[in-house]
């Protein structure tokens, strides 16, 4: 049986002490003897059936420990972690001080040392009535006829129109691409958005100003392609300009875009929508100032060693090298600062979520995935299948245990608005689905 014994370092390290006895390692050594006596080819022996003492004599019987000891060590470790019940955060700085034949003694047991880091516990605080002021609820004439105008654009069509081109006309362009004077790329009758900088770097600045049948060129670096990253000069020409006209606000576009008949009514309706837009606005304001607050409150020491680990990680991954334009300085020094927060973040509220007692109901789970599939505009299925295949379900169910953590802080909290007026989230901390749940389930009990 492995023995293991357990020294704290620093909060956040660790040194986990191992000890194999020879029994527990025997038959992993039998084991290797096995593998080995595949590869060997010794006159008069079968393969296979070659025995332990030839083996010794070609290879040594300490090659042998060695590799039953490579080959088994991370399961003695992962076994030693489980009975500790430890969680490394970083890679295990491993030490081997004992093998079977040390100092003669060929039934000694193997012992190894390993330092890593790991979570830190935490003392929380008392942040039941965590105080919180948040900006008050407002929608203005203005912000009203934003909505609106969002909604007309939605149904604005493009006509042609004869002025230089503008920012924010959709465009037919032609372009033709040279490096040294050779073409190595072209294009006709592309739709083209100014201001959109989706296409081209300066794209945007050759064409406004250009009237149809007009041409501009400019240097840009090239974003595609077998010439994809090279330097190119390229000739725009403006085969057309459309701007966009917005439907009149009447009642035949309340008709033609919702279910009301006048527009007076669509315009109430849409005021209720900015309102309640506001209300959510200000709840998710509250909840990142709870989290400010409540982080006030504890002393979390990061693991620095995981910081570093997950900084190279980060670039490394991205095909980025130290110097480079991505790579800098001052890019790492946010990078690091963001993921230390980040587990700050988790070390809290988990230690929150257990305290609670936060379990994550599978409704909730298929909810987070729902909405998450359709900021990705993906197929919710596809996604889930993709986050399973990912192994990132955990990770998931996760982020959905400390967004209720954070959720039972916020509902602990006094909120009032710069106004002094109490704020009510009740409407923010129990969703609709929940509620009707709960009706649900209170109607069968009657």
């Amino acid at each position: 049986m492995v023995q293991s014994t357990v020294e704290n370092l620093a909060p956040t390290r660790v040194k986990l002490e191992v000890e194999v006895p020879f029994e527990e390692l025997k038959p992993r050594i039998d084991a290797t003897y096995k593998t080995l006596a595949n590869q060997i080819q010794v006159p008069g022996f079968r393969k296979g059936k070659v025995p332990a003492r030839l083996i010794d004599q070609r290879v040594g019987r300490g090659f042998v420990i060695e590799n039953a000891v490579n080959d088994n060590l991370d399961a003695f470790f992962q076994e030693a972690l489980r009975d500790n019940d430890l969680s490394p955060l970083t890679r295990p700085e491993v030490d081997v001080t004992s093998v079977p034949g040390n100092e003669g003694d060929e039934e000694a047991p193997l012992k190894f040392n390993t330092e890593f880091d790991i979570r830190p516990t935490v003392e929380l605080p008392d942040y039941k009535g965590l105080e919180v002021t948040v900006e008050p609820v407002t929608v203005s004439e203005e912000q009203e006829q934003k909505v609106l105008d969002d909604l007309r654009e939605r149904f604005a069509t493009l006509v042609d129109v004869d002025r230089p081109a503008e920012k924010g006309d959709t465009v037919t362009i032609s372009l033709n691409a040279t490096i040294d004077d050779e073409e190595v790329d072209t294009a006709e009758g592309l739709s083209y958005e100014i201001g959109s900088g989706t296409m081209l770097d300066g794209l945007d600045e050759a064409l406004e100003g250009l009237s149809a049948g007009e041409d501009a060129i400019f240097e840009t670096t090239l974003a595609g392609g077998e010439h994809s990253g090279e330097e190119a000069t390229v000739k725009v020409v403006l085969d057309a300009v459309k701007e966009r006209e917005l439907p009149e606000a009447d009642d035949d576009f309340a008709q033609l875009a919702s279910e009301f008949d006048t527009i007076d009514e669509l315009k109430e309706d849409l005021k209720n929508q900015a309102a309640e837009e506001a209300k959510t606005n200000q709840g998710v304001e509250a909840r990142e100032k709870a989290l400010e607050e409540l982080l006030k409150l504890v002393e979390v020491p990061v693991p620095e060693n995981m910081l570093t680990e997950q900084v190279e990680q980060h670039f490394t991954s991205q095909g980025h090298t130290e110097g480079d334009d991505h790579d800098t300085e001052e890019h790492r020094e946010e990078v690091t600062e963001n993921f230390r927060e980040a587990f700050i973040n988790e070390v809290v509220l988990d230690a929150i979520a257990d305290q609670e007692e936060i379990q994550v109901e599978q409704s909730e789970l298929i909810e987070y995935i729902l909405s998450s599939a359709s900021q990705y505009g993906m197929d919710p299925n596809q996604f889930a299948q993709m986050l399973d295949q990912a192994g990132q379900v955990p990770m998931i169910m996760g982020e959905v245990r400390r967004r209720k953590a954070l959720a039972a802080v916020l509902a602990e909290a006094k909120v009032v608005d710069t106004e002094g007026n109490d704020v009510d989230l009740s409407f923010f901390l129990n969703p609709e689905g929940e509620e009707e749940t709960a009706e649900e389930a209170e109607e069968d009990n009657n």
